[in-house]
């Protein structure tokens, strides 16, 4: 993979290297604006974090090309204290080049504390406050993490993201990727988003620069998405759908050079749009884009290790997701897939996390914890008529169509041929799986995977090819992204039963989040439900509880299931 220079950098980012930049008034004298897409914090430290707003003019009509730089003034306080107690302020422009978006890297603070924060302009409007809490030192004994990931925004409403807004215990929340999708109106998810009145901005598949603008703004207006970013520090990391379905490093299923140009030039205009409307860190000199893996120490209880599995380093996929092939492709499929050379963190991104494993366990911290994309464990796909009788099988597959039913006939063929369920997940990779198994190994870690991307909820044992246990992941489901479970109920306690020895839970019909809790004994996930996604008001559930010890080199236990 090519670097992208510092150069071409500058010239895409707009504002360069820094977040935030002085200027004078007679510099910016803005028009007047609305902050219609609220306020964000994100990548918190000890001493600080990313602050993130856009200040959107008044009378804009969505255009490229917006005139002149808004100067805003941000201001950081305790939370207890009034404006002027402990209050840090400073400047930064919301840059037209960055599509009036600002960021600044607040420093200064201190640690383990919770802060309140907003923005003002020149002539003192003022956005929304949020929250975020500072990364703490020295000793810790409790951390309540949200796990999320998959909101398609037509797919539903963020109920899920009203409950995380309103949760008591919370130090972060960690998004494992597809904040936003590409598709069209008549795209995935196109039948929910007509009877809500949610169908994507703009109408089209997101290509340029100005398309995944406008998709970011859209899901950012969403006001349970607000509460959300305004009640906690977000921890980021993007999968597929922020630039195009199942890509790669060369490439993306859901991308086609001929009627959408170079691949290169999409995916640069997707990061772009990224680091412009998320509050996460702006890239690093000298390293690319895509290098968004990165890691936090939550005093002496966790070291949070977030990976990059899709731009850096991903080999193309055997098979796309949903595709089911013929069975004279078995065969060659398979061989491509052990393929020892296949990557999908590629020979830095692992030495980097065999490192910060290593360091994180001769520190004596307790807990390691790798916020993922795909599913790591090894899933067979279940033979549903064999394991529930010609008569279940009816009753679980009723709601089909011809087609769906068809595809997944097909799909049964291959898993009883021997191949996984999903080519996408590290299923696909499993040379690449071995090696990060073997530097868990190497750095003295048994770490907490949680993961996202499949749309389901999964307690999991991993285990490496030699059958040894060497880690637990706990997958939460989908914010609103639609799942095999829509169409067949209770399909994940079959693709359990398939999987005894590693699939300990498998929830693929509702929606919510993962409540993460680690104690200095116990990592424990909460698999939290709401109701619905198609009205207000909704019920908030727990689906179930299942907790690993520290130090156990035994199954993960479950407390409710």
């Amino acid at each position: 993979m090519t670097m992208m220079n510092r150069r071409r950098a500058i010239a895409l980012m707009g504002s360069g290297a820094s977040l935030a930049l002085p200027m004078t008034l007679a510099e910016a004298a803005a028009p007047a604006v609305r902050f219609d897409h609220g306020v964000a914090s994100g990548d918190p430290s000890p001493v600080g974090a990313i602050l993130w707003t856009r200040a959107t003019p008044v009378g804009e009509q969505g255009a490229e090309g917006l005139a002149g730089d808004i100067a805003l003034t941000w201001h950081v306080a305790p939370i207890g204290g009034g404006d002027a107690v402990g209050l840090h302020t400073g400047r930064v422009a919301a840059r037209a080049a960055r599509d009036c978006t600002a960021k600044v890297e607040v420093a200064g603070l201190q640690p383990g504390r919770d802060y309140r924060y907003w923005f003002e302009t020149a002539a003192g409007q003022r956005s929304p406050e949020g929250r975020f809490r500072t990364l703490p030192r020295g000793r810790v004994d409790e951390l309540a993490l949200a796990i999320v990931s998959c909101q398609l925004y037509p797919g539903g409403l963020f109920n899920a993201y009203d409950a995380i807004a309103k949760t008591d215990r919370l130090d972060a929340v960690v998004h494992l990727g597809d904040y936003i999708y590409e598709y069209g109106a008549d795209g995935y998810g196109a039948a929910i988003g007509q009877k809500l009145n949610r169908l994507p901005e703009p109408a089209h598949e997101i290509v340029t620069l100005a398309d995944y603008r406008q998709r970011h703004a859209q899901v950012k207006r969403d006001p349970d998405m607000q509460a959300a970013h305004a009640r906690a520090a977000f921890i980021c990391v993007w999968d597929d759908h922020e630039v195009a379905n199942d890509d790669w490093i060369g490439g993306a299923e859901n991308h086609q050079p001929a009627t959408e140009g170079d691949w290169g030039k999409r995916k640069a205009a997707a990061m772009q749009a990224y680091f412009e409307w998320m509050p996460i860190r702006d890239p690093k000199p000298r390293q690319p884009w895509e290098a968004i893996n990165r890691s936090f120490d939550f005093g002496d209880l966790a070291t949070l290790v977030m990976l990059e599995t899709r731009l850096l380093a991903r080999s193309k996929q055997v098979t796309a997701k949903g595709e089911a092939p013929e069975p004279d492709e078995y065969a060659a499929m398979m061989a491509e897939r052990a393929r020892p050379d296949r990557e999908l963190l590629g020979t830095g991104q692992l030495g980097w996390i065999e490192r910060t494993l290593a360091a994180s366990v001769k520190a004596g911290t307790p807990w390691q914890v790798i916020g993922n994309q795909v599913v790591m464990a090894r899933i067979d796909g279940p033979d549903l008529e064999k394991q529930m009788g010609p008569q279940g099988y009816a009753k679980l597959t009723e709601r089909l169509s011809e087609a769906e039913h068809r595809q997944l006939d097909e799909a049964q063929a291959s898993y009883r041929a021997g191949l996984p369920l999903n080519f996408d997940s590290w299923d696909g990779y499993p040379a690449a799986r071995e090696r990060l198994y073997a530097a868990f190994q190497r750095a003295g870690a048994r770490p907490v995977v949680v993961s996202g991307d499949s749309h389901a909820a999964w307690a999991n044992d991993l285990y490496d090819a030699n059958g040894r246990l060497v880690a637990a992941e706990f997958a939460g489901t989908s914010i609103t992204s639609p799942s095999w479970g829509d169409l067949m109920p209770g399909i994940g306690r079959e693709i359990a039963a398939a999987n005894p020895k590693v699939v300990r839970f498998c929830d693929q019909d509702a929606k919510g989040y993962l409540h993460l809790t680690l104690t200095r004994d116990t990592a424990t996930a909460r698999y939290m439900t709401v109701s619905t996604v198609l009205a207000k008001p909704y019920a908030l559930g727990c689906a179930a509880i299942w907790r690993t010890r520290k130090g156990a080199e035994a199954p993960i236990e479950a407390i409710t299931a």
